[in-house]
């Protein structure tokens, strides 16, 4: 991406500060990890969304359009639309993957806002110069700001540093977008590589057509760590959903942390009968407690 969209990501997020839970730590030890991965929107990072947009339904009209606009189409085009059109191709491109037999199937929302680009230039009569030089990459990242600003969870570096000190192999398993990455350079100074997180264990959502609670992400993680010599059983996942982390990836085999470290987060989601007998080997309400849970081999 381009250094421009560092810019973009520091204009539109601020700092935030999570909201406490009722939800009490349980720091249970846990020996013999060797390596943590993590979720991202709500755990290692603030979202006012609580999740990335595109998997809640969330939109804005004003955000729609005024990421276009900023992207160079002209106020008077997107007058008239409105963020369904974005919902709308959301959800025909979750009807295609259904209909190739994915359960929980995952947008390229760049490829969608392709897709939303062509549906314009046909309503509002979008010249095919503008069209052309509109940039999607960018576009989706304008939205994104402005629908679900984000900040890094309190202690992150501090955690990492702590995880990566021990000589545990860190790595990430989210719903996320190509756009996610560019977060963690634009708000702490690093990349994923640089805090640690291993090129080889980062994955996420959009690059395998499926998100969480589906198994694609959580195989394609214990197939890695197979790699490395790590079994399942070895490996602690972090999140702060019941189903889309503790659940999802406790059917592979991982150990599990729940974070419940903000309100605006934490999915505990009680009600859904597959976590009936699904309780994390640990919870942690802030980062800097994830450490204290973990005995290295």
């Amino acid at each position: 991406m381009s250094p421009d969209f560092s810019e973009i990501i520091r204009r539109h997020c601020q700092p935030m500060t999570p909201q406490p839970t009722e939800t009490e730590a349980v720091l249970n030890p846990l020996p013999g990890i060797r390596a943590v991965l993590f979720d991202i929107y709500g755990t290692l990072l603030v979202s006012g969304a609580g999740d990335i947009t595109l998997q809640t339904g969330t939109s804005s009209d004003d955000a729609f359009r005024t990421a276009l606009v900023a992207c160079g189409v002209s106020p008077d085009a997107v007058a008239p639309l409105s963020a369904d059109l974005l919902q709308d191709t959301i959800a025909e491109h979750h009807v295609a993957a259904r209909g190739r037999g994915i359960e929980f199937p995952e947008v390229d929302i760049v490829a969608v806002w392709r897709d939303v680009l062509t549906k314009i230039a046909a309503v509002a009569e979008l010249p095919d110069a503008t069209r052309e030089s509109v940039d999607p990459d960018r576009l989706a990242l304008e939205y994104e700001v402005r629908t679900n600003a984000v900040w890094p969870m309190p202690d992150t570096l501090d955690c990492l540093s702590e995880l990566r000190g021990r000589g545990l192999s860190l790595g990430i398993v989210s719903n996320a977008q190509a756009m996610t990455p560019e977060l963690f350079p634009a708000l702490l100074g690093q990349n994923l590589n640089e805090l640690g997180f291993q090129s080889e264990l980062q994955f996420f959502s959009y690059r395998y057509g499926e998100s969480k609670p589906g198994r694609t992400l959580f195989e394609a993680a214990v197939t890695a760590l197979r790699q490395q010599g790590i079994e399942p059983h070895e490996a602690v996942f972090v999140g702060n959903d019941m189903l889309k982390d503790v659940w999802a990836a406790a059917q592979l085999g991982f150990r599990t942390i729940l974070f419940a470290g903000d309100a605006r987060s934490l999915r505990l989601r009680a009600d859904d009968p597959r976590l009936r007998n699904c309780q994390p080997d640990a919870v942690v309400t802030d980062l800097r407690s994830v450490s204290s849970c973990l005995d290295v081999v």
